[in-house]
């Protein structure tokens, strides 16, 4: 048979899809990041506010200062 690959895009629609593929007898792979999820966020969010403008640049000689 052929392979699906699912991204769910909250907590919810993961769990409610792994709960459907348990009911039907669909074996399953889940993929466990090495990284702790809030810290995944902030970095996320943190990209989100460079690419928005939202940061500051200092020079590297008032970096100490």
């Amino acid at each position: 048979m052929g392979t699906l690959i699912a991204h769910p895009d909250n907590k919810e629609k993961l769990t409610a899809l792994k709960a459907f593929m348990k009911t039907m007898k669909i074996r399953f792979e889940e993929e466990k990041s090495p990284c702790d999820p809030e810290f995944v966020e902030k970095i996320n969010r943190s990209n989100e506010d460079f690419k928005a403008g939202k940061s500051k640049a200092i020079k590297t000689d008032d970096l100490w200062k």
